[in-house]
C-alpha cells in the first residue's frame, strides 16, 4: 500500500504540472525532481499517522474518504512550507496551481486505488450455490449495517431490502436495491426467497405486528434483528439474527415497569420464591436478584430445576443465593425455612399448573395448590412475613378443572389470613395475582407446537374456537412482584392480558413464521396440518380474569387492576378442609372433587371476596 501510494503521489505531480504547463512531457529539472522525492516522504508519515493503513481493504467504509482527503490535505500543505523554503533559498519558482491540482489529483489516485481494491476482493462474493437468498425488511441503519455484514459471510445472500417508506422505493442503500412492500408476493416468486430478515429498529412499533403479519403470510422464514442499541458489538451482529417471538406477533403493548415499586418490593429485604425452579418461579427469581436483595432462597422439589436455576444465579449475580429442597406440604421445612433466615417477602409459584395431569390425579393435586398453600401461607403469618403474594390463574373464575378450583381455594385462604392479619393488628399484606398463560412455560401449548412443526405436523389443536390470555414470562414476573407492592391485605390483583388468542390462530401463525404453509383443502402438498383433537376433560373454550369485570378497579399501574372485594360472604371452607383432609386420607376422589367444586360454587358467595372462616384456629386439626 506504501508502494502503491507512493507511485500515486508520484502521479499526481507529474500529472499537475503536465495539466499547468500543458505540456505532457514537462522538463525535468533538479528542482522537479527534488520536489518529487520530498512528496512521498512528507505524505507518508502523514498517511500513517491517520491511520491509512491499519484499515482492512475488504472492509473499508466509505466514511475513509473523509479520512484521505485530511490526509492529503495535511500532505499537500507540508510540501507547500517545503516549496515555500526552496524558493526562498533560490531554488526555483513553483506554479501556483500546481500544489492544488497535486492535492486534487493526489486525493482521487490515493482514494481511488483503495476502493478499487475493495471492489476487486468483494468481486468473489456473489451468491454461491450453498446460499440462501434473502431479503431485509427495512432500511434503516441496522439494515444496512446487517446487509454489509451478510456480504460474502455465512449461507445467507442478500437480494434487497423492502421499506415502507415511498421515498425510499427504487433508490440504493449501502448497495442494495430498495422495493415497496406490494411487491413482495412477486419478488418472493421471482428470487427464490426462502427467508426474510425484519430489521424492528427500521419498523415503527405501531407497524410492526402488521408488518409481521403480511410478511408471515406468504410461507417464508420471518426471522429478526433487535434494534442496533441492544447490540453490544457490531461485529456479531450476524449472530443477533433470531426466530420472531410469539409475543411480537401477538402485539402486546409495553409498559415500563414502576422501578419505586421494584425496589419497594425486593431491594434489600430477604425473600423466599417457592417453585423457584418453574416457569413463573425462575423468572421471579432472576428478576428478584437484579434488584439486590439482601438474600434469596430458593425453595423447589425438584432437584434439577432446582439446581438449574441455583447455578444461573450464581453465575450471573451477587446476591447470596440459599438453596432449599424440598416441598410447601412440608410443614416443619417451610417453618424452619422462614424462621432460620428471617423472610420478610415470600412468592408462592409452587403449585400443579398442568390441567389434564391435575384432573386425572385429583387428590394430589389437592394436597399441593389447596394444603401447601394452606402451609406455606399460615407459616407466613405466624413468622411474621410482612409480604406474601400467591401466584394465581385466570383458570380460578368459574372454574371447571380441578387445577382451576384448587386455585380459587388457594386465593380464599390467602384472603382470609390476610382479614385475620388486619384483625390482628398485625402489619402483614396477604394477596393474590391472577393472570393467564404465559408463553414459553412448563406444558404451554408454544413450545408444543414448535416441536410438531419441526417433525413436520400434524400440530394438534383442541377445538377451532378455543381461545386463550397470552404474556411473556419476563412481563409476568415484574407485574407479579409491582402488584405484590401495591397490595393492601387481601387484594386479588388482575394483570391486564390484552385481547384473548385464538389457538387455530397461533399454530397458523407459527407455522407461516417457520416457512410453511397451513395445508387445507386448497394446500394439499407441502404444508404443515392443523388437526383438531378435542377438548380435554376440564377444559374450557375461553378462559376469564373477572367474575365482574365492573367490579375491576384501577391501580397506579396500567397493567393492574384490583378486584373489588367490598362485600363479606360465607365460604364453608372450615369444615370442607376436613372433608378434603379426610379424602386425601382414605384416597376418595370423588369425594374430593365434589368437596373441592361444592365450595367454589357456593350459590351465597360472591366473587373475589373475603371469606368469614377463622383459618388460623390452632384447636382445629385440620390446619395442622
Amino acid at each position: 500500500m506504501i508502494l502503491m501510494d507512493c507511485i500515486s503521489l508520484l502521479v499526481a505531480l507529474w500529472a499537475a504540472y503536465a495539466l499547468r504547463l500543458s505540456d505532457w512531457l514537462p522538463a525535468i529539472t533538479s528542482e522537479r525532481l527534488t520536489l518529487a522525492a520530498v512528496a512521498p516522504l512528507v505524505a507518508i508519515p502523514v498517511f500513517i499517522r491517520l491511520g491509512l493503513y491499519r484499515s482492512v481493504i475488504r472492509y473499508l467504509p466509505e466514511a475513509a474518504v473523509w479520512t484521505i482527503i485530511q490526509a492529503m490535505m495535511i500532505a499537500t500543505v507540508s510540501w507547500i512550507i517545503i516549496i515555500f523554503l526552496m524558493e526562498m533559498a533560490g531554488q526555483g519558482i513553483v506554479p501556483r496551481s500546481v500544489p492544488f491540482l497535486y492535492f486534487l489529483i493526489g486525493t482521487l489516485l490515493v482514494g481511488s486505488s483503495r476502493f478499487v481494491a475493495k471492489w476487486i476482493l468483494n468481486m468473489g462474493t456473489g451468491m454461491r450455490r450453498n446460499e440462501e437468498p434473502i431479503f431485509i425488511y427495512g432500511a434503516g441503519p441496522t439494515a444496512a449495517q446487517l446487509a454489509r455484514a451478510l456480504r460474502g459471510h455465512g449461507n445467507r445472500y442478500v437480494m434487497g431490502l423492502i421499506d415502507d417508506d415511498p421515498a425510499n422505493h427504487g433508490r440504493d442503500i449501502a448497495g442494495y436495491r430498495v422495493f415497496p412492500p406490494q411487491q413482495l408476493p412477486s419478488l418472493v416468486e421471482r428470487y427464490g426467497i426462502r427467508e426474510i430478515v425484519l430489521s424492528m429498529s427500521s419498523i415503527p412499533a405501531e407497524s410492526r405486528q402488521a408488518v409481521i403479519g403480511r410478511v408471515a403470510g406468504l410461507g417464508v422464514k420471518v426471522r429478526s434483528v433487535p434494534d442496533i442499541s441492544d447490540i453490544v458489538d457490531g461485529r456479531y451482529i450476524v449472530n443477533q439474527i433470531r426466530e420472531i417471538e410469539i409475543d411480537e406477533l401477538l402485539g402486546r403493548s409495553f409498559v415500563p415497569p414502576d422501578k419505586a415499586l421494584l425496589a419497594q418490593a425486593l431491594t434489600g429485604k430477604t425473600v423466599l420464591v417457592t417453585g423457584a425452579g418453574g416457569s413463573i418461579g425462575s423468572q421471579l427469581c432472576r428478576l428478584i436478584a437484579s434488584w439486590k436483595p439482601s438474600k434469596l432462597i430458593l425453595l423447589e422439589s425438584s432437584e434439577f430445576a432446582r439446581y438449574r436455576i441455583e447455578q444461573e444465579l450464581l453465575s450471573g449475580t451477587k446476591t447470596p443465593i440459599t438453596p432449599v429442597l424440598g416441598s410447601v406440604t412440608d410443614a416443619q421445612l417451610v417453618h424452619r425455612t422462614l424462621r432460620d433466615h428471617g423472610v420478610e417477602v415470600v412468592y408462592h409459584a409452587a403449585a400443579h399448573k398442568h390441567v389434564p395431569l391435575v384432573e386425572a390425579n385429583v387428590l394430589e393435586g389437592i394436597r399441593n395448590n389447596i394444603f401447601g398453600t394452606l402451609t406455606i401461607a399460615k407459616a407466613a403469618a405466624e413468622q411474621n412475613v410482612s409480604s406474601f403474594v400467591l401466584i394465581s390463574s385466570d383458570k380460578a373464575v368459574r372454574p371447571t378443572n380441578v387445577m382451576g378450583a384448587t386455585k380459587r381455594w388457594a386465593e380464599l385462604i390467602v384472603r382470609q389470613i390476610a382479614v385475620d392479619a388486619r384483625k390482628s393488628g398485625r402489619q402483614q399484606t396477604f394477596c393474590a395475582v391472577r393472570f393467564g398463560n404465559v408463553i414459553g412455560s412448563n406444558g404451554s401449548v408454544v413450545p408444543l407446537f414448535k416441536e410438531q412443526i419441526a417433525k413436520g405436523g400434524p400440530v394438534t389443536v383442541t377445538d377451532p374456537e378455543m381461545t386463550r390470555y397470552f404474556m411473556s414470562i419476563p412481563e409476568a414476573a415484574e407485574l407479579i412482584v409491582q402488584a405484590g407492592a401495591l397490595s393492601e391485605g387481601g387484594d386479588v390483583f388482575l394483570l391486564d392480558m390484552g385481547e384473548p388468542v385464538r389457538i387455530r390462530e397461533l399454530a397458523e401463525n407459527m407455522i407461516r413464521l417457520a416457512g410453511f404453509s397451513v395445508k387445507d383443502d386448497k394446500i394439499t402438498d407441502g404444508g404443515i396440518a392443523i388437526e383438531y383433537v378435542g377438548i380435554r376433560p376440564g377444559e374450557k373454550l375461553f378462559e376469564e380474569l373477572f367474575y365482574d369485570s365492573q367490579n375491576a378497579q384501577p391501580t397506579r399501574h396500567p397493567k393492574i387492576q384490583r378486584a373489588n372485594s367490598s362485600a363479606i360472604v360465607s365460604y364453608e371452607i372450615f369444615s370442607a378442609l376436613n372433608k378434603l383432609k379426610l379424602a386425601l386420607e382414605t384416597g376418595e376422589d370423588e369425594l374430593a372433587r365434589k368437596t373441592l367444586f361444592d365450595v367454589v360454587f357456593n350459590r351465597a358467595a360472591t366473587p373475589d371476596d373475603r371469606t368469614s372462616v377463622n383459618l388460623a384456629d390452632a384447636e382445629n386439626p385440620a390446619w395442622d
